[in-house]
């Protein structure tokens, strides 16, 4: 590709609403552009990117047994319904209406799509195992979108789903995808990890995610180098040491006036945080939640949601007037003596495990002290509803450290979760209908180029691994017009592109200071510097990672291009 009439936009500053250094660099390498919030065009370059990491991507799929089929983006209302899932998934859909008033989204993600295929098309046990893909658009109506093409509203994901006859079928195709994964990952050369992550609205069951290491990632891990132990920190498991009974002490209501958080009760009374209990009160559509946690501790949310069964759509906190008529009285004074019937009260396992702690009296400017658990209340107790924060020890005892990353990858075990509820059956070998053990397995196309970026770059910009650059050498022409430069320049281009070698030439009639760094900005693996000692056959040779020159003749320069 010559460079004279090569559409790519390169900017000299960092646009102002860039936050992150891929998303920055993608504008700047006039690789993206943005449409509105959350919505991006791909340049030319920028989309060669993309169609590499899906070359890969289909690569590894096709390797591993799946199957490629493209479905609608468009998806109707009904198969929604079916899963239960229309009004769970909450504002971020995008809905639309046809002329004739029927309900449609833009498909979030694809299961009902996909259970809806073969629902309709595979009868029996003699056609499983199943995995089938796709490569396709997704529409998110995220509330903040951020960080350019890493969180947007509209991104190009891969999405696969197996259909087994059993677990024991489900197990064999989550690691055959697991091995797809890295077989995948490793070719694109991301530095990643694989830990256990959180079904959330998708799935049921086991579920990992594939993290590629990233200082401005939004996803925190935890994992530990004296075990295999890795888990996001909405999964981790919290082990606390256990806490020695106390006699238990007559109850004594206190008088707090206007003292409501756990710090300002700590300084009121003098007294740690871990000795009081603190109350989150939350509501869904139709129930009332308190869940009460040590008071040094904090609520994960998800692990809530997990044991409740209701979607991250679906909560949000009480406010002052629910929790008056439920308490009778201010927030801030809530607590499980006496509470509202209507109240579900959930109780993480180690409060049970305290003894003579403060919590909230359901009267304003009161608490009561040398509360225990059993003897003066009682609720549905949880195993653990704990956030994971630094000390805490993994499962085994093992330290804990904690990185951040970004998501580009999650495979989840769905069970029956979508066949029951869709009625997709098929017939097993004594020719009884059975529902599909299924699996899910997605990739983040679009957030994966923002992964590879934050990985490699540096302060003149992209550094592109060579499985994933747009083209493979740029050649750089010093002075266009001098017969000599020109004339090699071609030579080199011609030769390297009749050999499959992707090559940019960059003939433009611009100052070779602009030409270097645009080189060094869009960041192609290999480049070629044609100058005055092009009558003698020489050219400089560096890569984009060292950017050290070495002076070679040009046959030697094609000859390591070629092999």
């Amino acid at each position: 590709m010559k460079m004279d009439k090569y559409y790519m936009p390169t900017l000299k500053e960092d646009p102002q609403d860039a936050e992150i250094a891929s998303h920055k660099l993608l504008l700047r390498a006039g690789m993206i552009r943005k449409s509105a919030s959350g919505i991006y065009s791909y340049l030319p370059l920028g989309y060669r990117v993309i169609r590499k990491i899906e070359e890969i991507v289909r690569e590894g799929m096709d390797k591993f047994g799946a199957q490629e089929v493209l479905m609608s983006a468009l998806q109707p209302q009904e198969i929604w319904e079916e899963s239960g899932r229309w009004k769970k998934f909450g504002e971020e859909m995008f809905r639309l209406k046809d002329r004739n008033n029927r309900d449609f989204c833009l498909g979030p993600t694809a299961e009902e799509y996909f259970t809806t295929l073969v629902r309709d098309e595979l009868k029996s046990y003699k056609q499983l195992p199943l995995n089938i893909y796709q490569i396709q658009t997704k529409y998110r109506d995220e509330k903040r979108p951020r960080f350019g093409i890493n969180r947007a509203r509209e991104f190009t994901m891969k999405d696969a789903y197996s259909f087994d006859k059993d677990q024991e079928g489900l197990e064999k195709s989550y690691q055959n995808m697991w091995d797809a994964y890295e077989y995948i990952f490793d070719k694109i050369g991301l530095d990643y990890r694989v830990v256990q992550g959180d079904s959330g609205l998708m799935g049921s069951g086991i579920s990992h995610e594939f993290i590629a290491m990233a200082e401005t990632g939004e996803g925190v891990i935890v994992y530990s180098n004296d075990s295999d132990y890795a888990a996001t920190d909405e999964k981790c498991v919290v082990t606390l040491p256990e806490l020695e009974k106390e006699e238990a002490l007559e109850l004594e209501k206190i008088y707090t006036p206007n003292v409501k958080t756990i710090e300002e009760l700590s300084s009121f009374l003098k007294e740690d945080s871990s000795k009081f209990v603190k109350a989150i009160a939350l509501k869904s559509d139709d129930e009332f939640f308190v869940v009460f946690v040590p008071g040094n501790r904090e609520l994960n949310l998800l692990k809530f949601l997990s044991y409740v069964k209701v979607s991250e759509n679906e909560i949000q906190m009480m406010n002052d007037e629910d929790i008056r008529k439920l308490t009778g009285a201010d927030a801030g004074f809530t607590g499980p003596i006496g509470l509202s019937k209507e109240v579900r009260i959930i109780v993480d396992s180690r409060v049970t495990k305290m003894s003579n702690f403060v919590v909230g009296a359901n009267e304003t400017d009161y608490h009561i002290k040398n509360v225990n658990y059993g003897r003066d209340f009682v609720g549905e107790v949880v195993e653990d509803l704990l956030m994971v924060q630094e000390g805490d020890k993994g499962p085994n005892g093992e330290e804990l450290l904690f990185a951040r990353g970004i998501e580009v990858g999650n495979i989840f075990q769905l069970g029956t979760k979508y066949s029951a509820e869709m009625n997709a059956k098929f017939l097993d070998e004594n020719g009884k209908e059975n529902y599909f053990i299924m699996g899910s397995y997605g990739i983040g196309i679009t957030r994966t180029v923002t992964a590879i970026i934050e990985q490699n770059y540096d302060e003149d910009g992209i550094i592109w691994p060579e499985s994933v650059a747009p083209y493979k050498v740029i050649i750089t022409v010093v002075k266009v017009g001098d017969e000599e430069q020109d004339k090699l320049a071609e030579e080199i281009y011609n030769t390297l592109t009749e050999n499959g070698v992707e090559v940019m030439l960059d003939n433009r009639k611009e100052r070779p200071g602009v030409k270097f760094k645009d080189r060094d900005l869009i960041g192609i693996p290999y480049r070629i510097t044609v100058g005055r000692d092009s009558k003698d056959g020489i050219v400089e040779f560096s890569t984009r990672k060292e950017k050290e020159n070495v002076s070679k003749d040009y046959k030697e320069v094609i000859k390591i291009l070629t092999k």
